[in-house]
């Protein structure tokens, strides 16, 4: 079993910013793609995160947009297993490996400060990681030596209640913990590839990225009631919001911190962004 050992200096260059970023569509940057470069730069944004940290993560809390369970839910397994959660791509794609250790310990203690704010939650020793946690992780950090677990997303989508699971869990990056929301900040299938969707999903971004880089008080306001936006909802489908959701987490953990816009680009006619809060 990996023991999870943080962080003791406190605040300062042990502290870790939080990041909300794209993971892609399926296992696509471990595949030959039409067109054939759709996805470099993404990719070499994801490959450029570890050099740009204060120091290497203790360990690494991750929410992807592929887990939902009615509470907060937190990976237990020493090892976790990996979850081919994309249907259709080419065999070799069935056959990656990410086998970064899970940190048992750490998810008790994202549990009980989860229960703290009255945030039910709780440990699965059985899941694995889906691929919104392997796919940008194998691109971030290859050697896989970091310890990892999954927090979920709970199932209602409550904006509300992910900025505060963010805010309960904000401590641990004083203990050198990365926390990283998996998604992607446009995401409504009918859209990719559909020119009608190119300057709607540039409106979106202009607004999230107005939001995150707001106070924090206002931008936690914006985030809650993001669908207020403009054409959030042709971005981001009813019922369908769940990977804008990892940015409300990771919004919330950030505290007093600023928000920015760290990559941006146009993929399959669509405005897709990254954020980072320090």
């Amino acid at each position: 079993m990996t023991t999870f050992t943080p962080d003791t200096a406190g605040t300062g260059k042990g502290r870790m910013p939080t990041l909300y970023i794209p993971h892609g569509a399926g296992p696509c940057f471990f595949m030959d793609w039409n067109p054939a470069h759709a996805w470099d730069n993404m990719a070499a944004f994801l490959k450029g995160i570890e050099a740009s940290l204060p120091q290497k993560p203790k360990a690494i809390v991750l929410v992807s947009g592929h887990w939902l369970e009615p509470h907060f839910s937190v990976t237990g397994h020493p090892r976790p297993e990996l979850i081919y959660d994309y249907y259709g791509f080419p065999a070799h794609t069935y056959e990656l490996k990410y086998p970064a250790p899970g940190a048992p310990d750490l998810a008790a203690e994202l549990v009980d400060l989860l229960g703290q704010q009255k945030l039910s939650a709780a440990v699965d020793e059985a899941r694995g990681f889906d691929h919104g946690v392997f796919i940008p992780m194998k691109l971030m950090f290859p050697a896989a030596d970091i310890p990892v677990i999954q927090l979920s997303l709970r199932n209602d989508l409550d904006p509300g209640a992910h900025l505060d699971a963010g805010r309960a869990i904000a401590a641990l990056r004083d203990q050198g913990v990365l926390i990283v929301g998996s998604g992607m900040s446009f995401h409504n299938m009918r859209g990719y590839g559909d020119t009608r969707y190119t300057p709607l999903s540039a409106e979106f971004d202009a607004w999230l990225t107005t939001a995150v880089e707001s106070e924090p008080e206002q931008r936690y306001a914006l985030l809650q009631n993001w669908t207020q936006a403009p054409h959030a909802r042709d971005c981001h489908p009813p019922r369908a919001e769940e990977h804008l959701l990892p940015l409300m987490v990771v919004a919330g953990a950030a505290g007093a911190d600023s928000g920015r816009k760290v990559y941006s680009e146009e993929i399959m006619k669509t405005t897709i962004s990254a954020f980072r809060f320090e």
